[in-house]
């Protein structure tokens, strides 16, 4: 059974090694620990026993918008709707702060997950790569 905690305890090695699985990166040495409390409204863990399964950061504006980023599922437990939960507990988390929007964006291929699993629309916006 996966269990779910807004704002959950981890140590950075488990993101750090999720992150790094999720993205196809070498395992970083990232101070997520000290990041997401510094600049995140919340974040969700996802957890099989001691296992981090799950993660998704919820950074914010301080005020009416919220953001899902870096939204990672290790690879036994795709599919299997942890993904989902996890950007529903983002959502809880987001709405009870007193968010009005909640935002994301995405690889094109993610679109499905997305929109049709977790209920997001389509918008118009815009980027400009730095």
């Amino acid at each position: 059974m996966i269990d779910y905690e807004w704002r959950g305890r981890f140590d950075n090695h488990e993101v750090n090694t999720l992150h790094a699985e999720g993205f196809a990166h070498r395992v970083l040495d990232d101070d997520w620990w000290g990041q997401v409390n510094r600049h995140s409204l919340g974040w969700v863990c996802a957890r099989d026993g001691a296992d981090l399964v799950g993660f998704v950061n919820v950074a914010w504006d301080g005020a009416a918008h919220a953001f899902v980023l870096d939204t990672l599922v290790a690879g036994p437990v795709r599919r299997r709707g942890v993904g989902r939960e996890l950007v529903a507990r983002a959502v809880e988390g987001a709405r009870a702060a007193g968010c009005e929007w909640l935002h994301v964006d995405f690889d094109d291929g993610l679109g499905p997950f997305y929109f049709d699993s977790c209920g997001f629309r389509p918008t118009e916006a815009g980027l400009i790569a730095l």
